[in-house]
């Protein structure tokens, strides 16, 4: 068993001003995102200033942050929603959904792309791939609070994470996720995305990616337990969330390929 690194959650503490990691890894995500977007706009015949991709940036982080919250609430808390609907509103008392996330990225991207007449797919696609480092650095970030964690193990490389009732070792799922949805998937997207592909192409291995990704993980994550488990001891919500992106992604990519296989036809 590994011994679970105690890392205060909060960076600095001035009075009762606190910065947490958690939120350090957000602005580290978004500046990691917008660099590299800025290095892609820069290059010749990107169709891409400086400037659309700060205010892109700026749509997609009200997307992450409005849909996220509602995700949450929808997804892993209508309940408690029904019961107190101001709960929405209290952000910080914890609860974002990367779905609701996702979904609330995608409405951003629509909202950008008729403001500034681009194609929804050339915006889609050329954000896309700088997605996963947001994604890796919040996992990291979930690592570092001890939350979220795996299922319980008997790996060399488990842990107890401190805020376990339980106090099992675990599988530190975070950084499975953290690899795979961050590392993995970032690499994939930007080496592809390197070359001209047919429009809607990137988003949708950016759903297939994903989607798989954090499958595979829900079998070693533990789920929310106000939820469970919701079938067979092994299905979970993020399962059922994710499965519709692996096909909407794979029905896309095929879509995209023949489209593009018609127009180049005609």
């Amino acid at each position: 068993m590994m011994t679970f690194p105690q890392i205060d959650p909060v960076l600095v503490s001035l009075g009762p001003l606190q910065i947490h990691w958690y939120g350090v890894m957000y602005m580290i995500g978004f500046a990691g995102g917008w660099w590299l977007a800025k290095t892609r706009a820069d290059r010749p015949g990107s169709g891409w200033t400086r400037q659309q991709v700060s205010d892109l940036l700026f749509y997609a982080a009200l997307g992450v942050i409005l849909g996220g919250r509602v995700g949450y609430v929808l997804f892993y808390g209508f309940d408690r929603f029904l019961d107190n609907p101001l709960w929405l509103f209290q952000i910080w008392t914890g609860g974002m959904s990367f779905h609701g996330g996702a979904l609330g990225v995608l409405f951003a991207f629509w909202l950008f792309a008729r403001r500034t007449g681009k194609r929804y797919f050339q915006v889609a696609d050329f954000a896309v791939p700088v997605v996963p480092i947001g994604l890796g650095a919040g996992r990291f970030g979930n690592f570092i609070n001890g939350e979220l964690w795996g299922r319980a193990s008997d790996m060399p490389w488990a842990m107890v994470f401190p805020s376990d009732p339980m106090g099992v070792p675990r599988h530190p799922s975070q950084l499975y996720e953290f690899f795979l949805e961050g590392v993995v998937l970032f690499l994939v997207l930007w080496i592809y995305s390197a070359k001209p592909r047919p429009a809607g192409s990137v988003t949708g291995l950016f759903g297939i990616g994903y989607g798989l990704s954090r499958i595979l993980v829900e079998f070693f994550r533990e789920p929310d337990a106000h939820i469970g488990y919701l079938a067979g001891g092994w299905l979970t919500m993020g399962m059922l969330l994710s499965l519709p992106m692996v096909l909407i992604g794979a029905a896309m990519v095929v879509w995209a390929y023949r489209h593009d296989q018609r127009r180049a036809a005609v």
